[in-house]
């Protein structure tokens, strides 16, 4: 993930970068060969895949939970597919939030079951049928697994940070792309660039000539959540932590000390100690993100939940038209796809 990543990844590619260029080629071969032949499982509903060409955080999760309050305003029932980060159920798992922790099923899956059904498998064509089969969902929206190839997408939103981009540009281990970005882009619907920046302009280019739609969306804090004016220890097991940081400060508070910990962090008991004595000396509150809030509900003292202040963000589209454009292209290419299986089988 992006904080457990070598800083290389996120700068301008250098000796180390081609150094490992012979494992990102051999790397890059077989993702991008798997992309483009792996026989993809067609799902009864419409399936939107909200994916990133890189590893780690660039505000996938805020954006799927847009677009399920968007399909269920379209009068549809719509369930959330994960592969669950650190999760340990051997078959097909619907997510319980008030008995599952975060070490079973993951963080985000906890997050998104507070908006709809969230199924947590790595065989995501089951996670599938579970959904439909057990909740009723007619509308299947894949939280990460751009590349996994495992089921059919109807449509493809691939989401990059505006601040980050692909970083150098690089396939794994020598950079951040999960697979050479030119087969990615293949099976790209639309690109959403989150934030301010411009890392992501050249990217943004290249999808742009290929026909790619380009959407814009940012994060911020919940509506109606403003911070008091307080200085704030704000710490965050996510992929760019410095993200949260500058939410902190757009929300009204001050922060006066970062923590940073890897992506997906458990949290010891001597480092939440430590967090909480370190505020107490230096008089500050304690603040963190939502995702680690769901990591800490199950385990962590109850005096240091009391004290804990959580920041809740989502994603705002530039334009409010296009989270309905999205869901119901999405259904356009369902029914296509059923009308051609439909005259293939006449």
């Amino acid at each position: 993930m992006a904080s457990e990543a070598p800083p290389f990844w996120w700068e301008k590619a250098d000796w180390r970068a081609y150094a490992l260029w012979p494992l990102s080629l051999a790397y890059g071969l077989v993702a991008g060969r798997r992309m483009k032949s792996a026989r993809r499982e067609k799902i009864d509903v419409p399936v939107l895949c909200v994916g990133n060409f890189t590893v780690g955080g660039s505000g996938k999760t805020p954006v799927a939970i847009a677009l399920v309050e968007q399909a269920k305003r379209m009068q549809l029932s719509p369930g959330f597919l994960s592969r669950g980060h650190g999760g340990s159920f051997a078959q097909p798992h619907i997510v319980d939030p008030a008995h599952d922790s975060a070490r079973y099923v993951g963080d985000e899956p906890l997050l998104l079951a507070e908006h709809a059904p969230v199924a947590v498998t790595a065989d995501r064509a089951a996670g599938a049928r579970l959904l439909i089969e057990k909740c009723g969902c007619n509308f299947i929206i894949m939280d990460d697994g751009f590349q996994s190839a495992r089921i059919h997408i109807d449509f493809a939103l691939v989401v990059v940070d505006a601040r980050y981009g692909i970083g150098n540009g690089h396939v794994i281990p020598g950079g951040p792309l999960r697979a050479p970005l030119r087969d990615q882009l293949l099976f790209a619907d639309a690109l959403l660039k989150m934030g301010e920046g411009t890392a992501a302009d050249a990217v943004i280019r290249r999808a742009a000539k290929a026909g790619k739609p380009i959407f814009d969306a940012r994060t911020c804090p919940l509506a109606g959540q403003r911070l008091a004016a307080n200085r704030y220890l704000a710490f965050a097991g996510i992929g760019h932590p410095e993200k949260f940081f500058a939410s902190v400060e757009e929300a009204g508070g001050s922060v006066a000390i970062g923590r940073a910990f890897p992506d997906h962090h458990y949290y010891a008991a001597d480092e939440l100690a430590e967090l909480a004595e370190t505020a107490r000396k230096e008089g500050l509150s304690l603040i963190t993100t939502a995702k680690d809030a769901a990591r800490l509900r199950h385990g962590a003292p109850a005096d240091l939940l009391d004290q804990l202040q959580v920041l809740h963000v989502g994603a705002v589209f530039d334009l409010d038209h296009v989270r309905h454009r999205i869901v119901q292209e999405t259904l356009d290419a369902w029914r296509r796809r059923r009308l051609a299986a439909l005259e293939k089988g006449g």
